[in-house]
């Protein structure tokens, strides 16, 4: 679907953030979620018609619905079955609490939902509940996965990489062939919420990760992609075509997606945002409206411009297949299109200042 998608015109995968309410604690989370609703959620009519208008982005539109936990909303499956009804790709992400039942499950099936997306964030019940904050989670989330495969819902598997959970990588890796997961999304941490307190893996290590990853592609019958770090891109690249230059130019336009570019977040309250790791707000879907900012605002238009971008990012011949995580740009530096302090990659001839690396 990505090479019939135009980015400046729609995003390949629209996340809409119900509510930042939720049961756990997970360390990382962006949202910092609360245990209550906040009161200025759109409503279930104001979701309605965010759906009516990301229908009008064009055919097969896909729609996350994320939180905190979506289902902590009582008009979840009643939004994902209008969703459904108009044409649109629905899909969750919900929290592994007590509360996701397996009826629960059949339900979002029921209502036409194509995917569930479940996170797994340790190998183990110890590892997974530890960093969730909540006993019992990793026990919650295998048998939503379970429910999933049961109801005929294709699962989608989560992952948050840091300093915490990189050493689980191979473990999870074999708990997500074991659920028979279609897809394995392996999240590199941003330091914003929660997660600002997390230690980042380095540069060094998360390009050992990314050549890790690339070889899990081959050899599992799942899918694999990386969020926040579109540098794997670029390392598959590499490995694909063993060498610089020639594997930048095997691809010409960006075939992944980053913040504004193929990717849009509407928050809890309708502020429309690039990402949900970028808080820089483009309007509100209660005022602008979700396709203008989409389309015409500055923030968005200067994301989706890799000749915008500054420092080593700017720099870089892999910028049009890359183009560097802008919201760990944003988090470190305050600048979207600044250099991603992530990636080890040095351009040729490069000989500017190099993004702080960290460890």
């Amino acid at each position: 679907m990505h090479a019939n998608v135009d980015t400046d015109r729609r995003p390949f995968v629209l996340v809409w953030e119900l509510t930042r309410a939720c049961e756990l604690t997970c360390k990382h989370c962006r949202a910092d979620a609360q245990p209550e609703r906040h009161p200025d959620e759109l409503t279930t009519a104001e979701g309605m018609a965010l759906l009516d208008e990301a229908q009008r982005f064009g055919e097969n539109q896909l729609v996350v619905l994320s939180g905190g936990d979506p289902l902590a909303r009582d008009d979840t499956v009643e939004l994902i079955e209008y969703g459904a009804d108009r044409g649109l790709l629905m899909t969750l992400t919900p929290s592994g609490t007590a509360s996701l039942t397996p009826d629960r499950v059949a339900a979002v099936a029921d209502a036409g939902a194509r995917r569930l997306a479940l996170s797994v964030d340790g190998g183990s019940r110890a590892a997974h509940d530890e960093f969730r904050g909540e006993p019992g989670s990793f026990e919650s989330t295998i048998r939503a996965a379970e429910a999933a495969r049961d109801a005929g819902l294709p699962l989608q598997i989560n992952t948050t990489v840091c300093a915490e959970t990189v050493d689980e990588l191979p473990a999870i890796r074999e708990l997500v062939a074991e659920l028979g997961a279609i897809l394995w999304s392996v999240f590199f941490l941003v330091p914003v919420g929660r997660g600002a307190v997390l230690d980042a893996i380095g540069p060094e290590r998360a390009e050992d990760v990314m050549a890790w990853l690339a070889d899990v592609a081959v050899d599992e019958e799942f899918g694999v992609k990386t969020t926040e770090a579109p540098h794997y891109r670029r390392v598959a690249l590499q490995r694909r075509h063993e060498g610089g230059a020639a594997a930048a130019d095997a691809i010409g336009r960006r075939t992944g997606i980053t913040a504004g570019d193929g990717f849009a977040f509407v928050g809890h309250v309708g502020e429309v945002f690039p990402s949900g790791f970028l808080p820089e707000s483009a309007g509100n879907v209660r005022d602008r409206g979700l396709i203008d900012s989409y389309r015409e605002s500055t923030l968005f238009t200067d994301l989706r411009d890799p000749d915008a971008l500054r420092g080593k990012c700017g720099a870089c011949e892999y910028r049009g297949v890359c183009g560097g995580s802008r919201s760990r740009a944003y988090a470190t530096t305050g600048d979207p299109l600044a250099s991603d302090p992530l990636c080890a990659y040095v351009p040729e001839g490069y000989e500017g200042p190099l993004p702080a690396a960290g460890d």
